[in-house]
Formats: C-alpha cells, sequence, structure tokens
C-alpha cells in the first residue's frame, strides 16, 4: 500500500511546560516497500551491488526507524521476463522502483508507466537515453558512473606501460577486444573510448572483428582461446568490457603458456576481488574500479528522498578509479556528484565532443 501521505503524518508529543508553547513532532516510523529489478543474478559485479544495496537499507532502517521491505528480482538477462517484474511492482503498489534494465532502451515506457501510478524510478548501472531522463523531471533520476570514463582509464593503463602495449615493438599494439552485450551503453563505450585513448599515444590494429561475451566468463574464456590460437605471439593487448570475461581470459592465456604481463597484457573493468589478487600477484594489468559501494549507498539515500517525498536532480554520478594495485582498489564512502540533463550535455560537449 501506498505509503506517501503517511510519510508526511507525525505523532504529536506536546510536552508540559510553564509557557505552555512546547510542541515536538516526531515522525512515526514507516514501512516502505521497494521494487529492485536486476538485468541478471549471474553477474559478478551487480552481486556485490546487490548485496551491498540490500545491506544499506537495513542499515539505514537502524538509523531512521523506518522499515524498507526490498524486493529483489532476477530478470535472467530476459527482457520480457522483467518487463513482467517491472508491471508487477507497479500493480503491487511498490512505493519505489529500482531498476538496472536488461534493455535500457526500454526505459521510456517503464518511466511512463511508473508516472501513471505515482511511483518514483531509480535506474541504476545501465544508463537510459538522455531524451528519456526528461520525461519525469524530480521523480525519475540515474545513479551511476560514466562508463566513457572507465574505457578511457582502460586506455591509459595500456598507454602507460613503458612499451605502451607494444611488445613487438613493431609501432603497433594489436589487440583483442571481448565486448558486453548488444546495444549495451557501457559496452559500446568502454569498446570506444579505450581504443581512442590508447591511440593518442601509439597505433593500434584489432585483430578480427570485436567478439561480444556478453559479460560471460566462460564466454570469454572461449573468445579469449580462439585469437590465442588464430593469432599466436602477434596478440599483444587483450581489452574486456568487464573482468568477469578478463578471468575467463586469463584460464585461456595460462592454458596457451602465454605469461600476462610478459608477453602479453589484459584489462578488464570492476576490480574484482579476484582480478585485485591477481594484480598484487603481478598477473593481470590493471581494471578500472566500477564502485558497486558508492553507487549502491548512493541509489539507497537517493531513495530515501525520493520515499520522503522530495524532487532529485537527473543524475548522481561517481567516478571510475583505475587500478594496478590493491590499494587503488580500497573501498571507501565518495561524494557524488549531482547534474541536471543540460550540465550533463555540455560536460559531454565539452569533454567528448558529443552531447549523446
Amino acid at each position: 500500500m501506498r505509503k506517501f501521505m503517511s510519510a508526511f503524518m507525525a505523532l504529536v508529543l506536546t510536552l508540559v511546560s510553564f509557557g505552555g508553547f512546547s510542541q515536538v513532532q516526531a515522525q512515526e516510523p514507516q514501512t516502505f516497500e521497494i521494487g529492485v529489478a536486476i538485468y541478471q543474478y549471474n553477474d559478478n559485479f551487480m552481486t556485490l551491488y546487490r548485496e551491498e544495496l540490500g545491506n544499506y537499507f537495513t542499515e539505514l532502517g537502524e538509523a531512521d526507524g523506518n522499515t524498507y521491505n526490498v524486493d529483489f528480482q532476477d530478470g535472467q538477462n530476459n527482457q520480457a521476463t522483467q518487463t513482467e517484474q517491472l508491471n508487477n511492482f507497479i500493480a503491487q503498489g511498490k512505493d519505489l522502483i529500482i531498476a538496472n534494465l536488461v534493455d535500457p532502451t526500454g526505459a521510456e515506457q517503464i518511466i511512463l508507466s511508473a508516472q501513471s501510478a505515482d511511483i518514483p524510478v531509480i535506474f541504476i548501472n545501465r544508463e537510459p537515453d538522455i531524451s528519456t531522463m526528461e520525461l519525469w523531471p524530480g521523480k525519475t533520476t540515474y545513479v551511476g558512473v560514466d562508463a566513457r570514463q572507465s574505457g578511457v582509464f582502460q586506455g591509459e593503463i595500456i598507454a602507460d606501460l613503458d612499451n605502451h602495449g607494444d611488445l613487438n615493438g613493431d609501432g603497433v599494439v594489436s589487440y583483442l577486444m571481448i565486448m558486453g552485450d548488444a546495444g549495451n551503453v557501457d559496452a559500446e563505450q568502454r569498446t570506444q573510448y579505450s581504443i581512442e585513448t590508447l591511440e593518442q599515444t601509439i597505433p593500434t590494429a584489432s585483430l578480427g572483428e570485436h567478439q561480444r561475451g556478453n559479460w560471460d566468463q566462460a564466454r570469454g574464456q572461449e573468445i579469449a582461446a580462439n585469437a590465442l590460437s588464430q593469432y599466436g605471439e602477434d596478440l599483444e593487448v587483450i581489452f574486456s568490457n568487464n573482468d568477469g570475461m578478463a578471468l575467463g581470459a586469463v584460464q585461456a592465456i595460462d592454458g596457451a603458456g602465454r605469461v600476462i604481463n610478459e608477453d602479453i597484457y589484459i584489462v578488464g573493468v570492476d576490480a574484482l576481488p579476484e582480478v585485485v589478487e591477481l594484480i598484487t600477484a603481478g598477473n593481470f594489468t590493471g581494471t578500472v574500479l566500477n564502485d558497486h559501494f558508492n553507487q549502491a549507498r548512493t541509489a539507497a539515500e537517493v531513495a530515501v528522498r525520493l520515499l520522503n517525498g522530495e524532487e532529485v536532480a537527473p543524475y548522481f554520478w561517481h567516478d571510475y578509479v583505475k587500478v594496478t594495485s590493491a590499494e587503488e582498489a580500497e573501498l571507501k564512502r565518495l561524494d557524488f556528484n549531482e547534474e541536471t540533463i543540460e550540465e550533463y550535455q555540455q560536460r559531454l560537449e565539452e569533454t567528448y565532443g558529443s552531447a549523446e
């Protein structure tokens, strides 16, 4: 049942004093129903995110006396399944929806459906198109990171090596790109900006077409194994859109008898604990921290603001962090940056030469 009106009701306590004027209002504890749609549970990063989000809502409830009932649903990487879950959230009268979409291009319909039921929406991890964020201002927001930045950092990790990734000394870095799923904005932007950034230092050459690993470790291993078999020592760098696929590639590299950081380099995104351990041991070149800790906590804090009837900015951003040592991957609470749509478009134009 909807709780917004009751969120502003208070228990009035009258304190007796000589002047008879002292009144203190104390809010009654509230119970809020929150629906969280995750694109799929079988994803290392989203598992960490989901666990942190649930734990932090519990912490917030202990601090403010409210109860936050969080209903997590696994979309199983199937848009039809997730759409049904989201429609169920709306039919159930959830107080708020947090959506990690299978297909961000479907955000518009979700916003319109939620708006008709007066249910605020927070998008996480997969950024919708800018135009959709204008549909219901104040009650729709995105909490996340700018995927372009993660691509830039991947390119910089390789460019900052003494040989810039050019192991055979021919003046060109020959690379394999293992991408996420088709149409995913993070996959497209990490791919584009990692290579564009490296090319500011040294020419590059893709060995074959970019391969879709769909964020899956087994698929990453298969793609890397095929490339290593086909191209052998000509393959100098493996770019992976996430650490999960990169871990699969590490298995393939080991199986091929190659030595990471000696005769091949590999970079990923997420800074998963397994990858940080490999970096510490010198068996992984670098990754980029996709900060689930701060993103989850900011999403929960923004959710509380919306549940209290506040309007919020359309964007709450955290930064990625380049990780080439364990210390750089340590989690700590960091500030976020709020942006309007106009400020976001201006930043994109100034930084990347495009407002999209």
